[in-house]
């Protein structure tokens, strides 16, 4: 994924009828500037730093705009807490069973995965997601 600069930003918003606002940078710019996959409670921490007077109900609604423009990604692990990724290119992630710990994983995607399910199943596979799950390497010493 190819970071957007301010202008490029605006006019994105823009061409969905929408306002950068400064909020919405800012949780841009906690999310771009991170690989650790944050929770919204951890955003608006971060964010708090920034924007002393942001709310938690801010910071979740401009995640959902951001979701919504395509932005983000909202990764759902069966948790009760969501995770965000400012990487929306097609990528699978690990998670630790422990500490609950979410990665990028550095490999390459499946190519032909959707259609390989639309042959077998007859399912018209929309998107896939691939998540492994394991003990960190932190988690494993301790």
């Amino acid at each position: 994924m190819k970071p957007k600069g301010f202008q490029e930003l605006q006019e994105a918003f823009k061409d969905q009828g929408m306002r950068l606002t400064y909020q919405r940078k800012v949780i841009l710019d906690i999310l771009r500037g991170t690989k650790s996959h944050p929770s919204a409670e951890m955003v608006y921490a971060s964010a708090k730093r920034r924007i002393p007077n942001v709310s938690l109900g801010t910071v979740y609604r401009n995640l959902n705009v951001l979701k919504g423009c395509g932005m983000i990604q909202e990764l759902d692990f069966g948790s009760s807490v969501s995770r965000y990724d400012a990487n929306t290119s097609h990528h699978y992630h690990v998670r630790c069973i422990r500490c609950d710990k979410v990665e990028d994983v550095d490999l390459s995607t499946v190519a032909g995965l959707d259609r390989q399910v639309e042959d077998c199943m007859g399912y018209r596979a929309v998107t896939h997601r691939v998540e492994f799950q394991g003990v960190c390497p932190e988690c494993w010493k301790g």
